[in-house]
């Protein structure tokens, strides 16, 4: 069902906080990729909070749905939210994250961090994974959906397109795959350094059945997430058009350098004032 205006507003002022915890967590350690965490937080934030079946006091229930960051140095912001679930304190976000022994890697640790389904960082391994649990998941008579999230830079990788060929082939319509469609990578926008567009007529032409949508619209990723799975038994592509660094001017002004380039102080406080927190 559509969401009311209220959950829409609860969940964009979440926004905010989250993206505050994104930079506040980088800036600590002056290390980190701001630029495509900030990119997927509403995205992350609709499935966690409304969408997902999962349960922080019970993080390993066989039943519960998957998440795949296979974009894995865009960790800050799926622990941001994880923290906001209460999967662990939010403390951590500032005394853990990559540091040394720290719960809170530079990438994903699924043998480290509670609420984590799968250990990444090497791009294009993601929905593979994917793949390989939502099978299990038709093996084992489980009703658990699998969402994967990758990065529009990230298709680059043939893996990708060798598992989305078998996702369809097999029918798995238990799978989503979220790109998050930001139009740049690390070193400079995607059309340039590997054209991949048009997406929506790639995913097609694979066999999925592909919705396009605002990835920082509450109301249209609500409504592109409530129509998986889709009748048709095909995996679902749901392409997410956003912002890199959504929300802090001078970033989104030089993209490709806040990438990975954390703010100083300074630009830490004009973040902040910009973000309203």
């Amino acid at each position: 069902m559509p969401f009311d205006q209220e959950t829409v507003a609860e969940l964009q002022n979440r926004s905010r906080q989250i993206r505050r915890d994104i930079l506040e967590m980088v800036h600590a350690i002056q290390s980190g990729h701001p630029g495509g965490s900030l990119s997927i937080v509403e995205i992350l934030l609709v499935l966690y909070r409304k969408k997902m079946r999962i349960d922080p006091q019970d993080p390993h229930s066989q039943d519960r749905d998957r998440f795949v960051l296979s974009k894995g140095h865009c960790a800050p912001a799926l622990y941001a939210v994880l923290a906001d679930m209460g999967y662990f304190p939010k403390e951590a976000l500032k005394e853990s994250f990559r540091r040394i022994n720290g719960m809170l890697q530079g990438h994903p640790d699924m043998n480290k961090t509670p609420g984590i389904d799968m250990t990444t960082g090497s791009l294009g391994i993601g929905l593979s994974v994917g793949c390989g649990m939502a099978f299990g998941a038709r093996i084992l008579g489980k009703d658990f959906r699998v969402y994967v999230l990758t990065g529009d830079g990230e298709l680059n990788e043939g893996q990708v397109w060798e598992a989305a060929k078998t996702a369809a082939h097999h029918r798995l319509d238990n799978l989503t795959v979220i790109v998050d469609a930001n139009g740049y990578q690390n070193d400079g926008p995607t059309r340039v350094e590997m054209n991949m567009e048009p997406l929506a007529e790639k995913w097609r032409a694979f066999g999925w059945d592909v919705q396009e949508v605002d990835g920082h619209s509450i109301e249209q990723l609500s409504s592109a997430f409530d129509q998986v799975p889709a009748p048709s038994g095909r995996p679902t592509a749901i392409i997410c058009r956003t912002v890199k660094c959504k929300g802090v001017s001078f970033m989104e002004e030089d993209k490709v350098k806040y990438h990975g380039t954390p703010p100083d102080g300074e630009q830490l406080s004009q973040a902040l004032s910009e973000l309203g927190c």
